[in-house]
């Protein structure tokens, strides 16, 4: 896949299942000249979810044939089941709009992203504890007792990556982690390495080079 010369600014989220990422990404849609992404997903939608809000639903050939086509900007089976992947298109329209592109994605797929845009600012939420990320688990509903074994195993696995991400958020409190969430974000648009061309153009008016 070619990326184009001039990338946007790609703000990485990921977390175990149950630990608050969605939430916290929605702490940050008041920001200007933001754009989220909507990952596509071969998994059944649920009762309460509304196609391309959270994920576009699509049939497992469609989703093949995206991925031979070179439409997504990263993709991974979870679970050894259902595909998820984040449409090279959303890439596409940040760079048109100038905007920056958050990805709610897992680590398979934050992993992806970091080797074809190794700018991009990667944050990992973590749970308090294991008792309390099951708990959340099991309140939501959602899962069997063995689908819920499942996600803690993986979300073992997921925090043995974390080491591998510029920010860790540890969501118990979720005033404070929107709000460290949101912090990180905001710095990261001072970064001098994505501000050359603004800081050249500002360096001629003095008569520099």
């Amino acid at each position: 896949m070619t990326l184009p010369s001039a990338s946007p600014r790609i703000i990485i989220v990921s977390g175990p299942s149950g630990s608050g990422k969605s939430t916290l990404v929605d702490r940050l849609r008041d920001l200007p000249s933001t754009l989220f992404a909507v990952s596509c997903t071969t998994r059944p939608r649920r009762a309460a979810e509304s196609p391309g809000k959270c994920y576009d639903f699509t049939t497992p050939e469609e989703f093949q044939h995206k991925v031979e086509q070179g439409d997504f900007l990263e993709y991974a089976q979870v679970f050894g089941k259902h595909w998820y992947g984040t449409p090279r298109k959303w890439l596409d329209m940040a760079l048109q709009s100038g905007s920056d592109l958050v990805l709610e994605i897992d680590v398979q797929g934050a992993q992806q992203v970091k080797r074809k845009l190794p700018n991009s600012v990667a944050v990992f939420i973590v749970p308090p504890s294991r008792e309390l990320l099951e708990r959340r688990l099991r309140d939501r509903g959602q899962d069997s007792s063995e689908a819920i074994a499942r996600r803690l195993e993986r979300a073992r696995q997921e925090m043995a990556s974390s080491t591998d991400y510029d920010f860790v958020v540890v969501n118990d409190d979720l005033e404070r982690a929107g709000d460290e969430v949101r912090s990180i974000v905001v710095a990261s648009r001072c970064r001098a390495v994505d501000n050359q061309e603004r800081l050249r153009k500002i360096l001629e008016s003095f008569g520099g080079h």
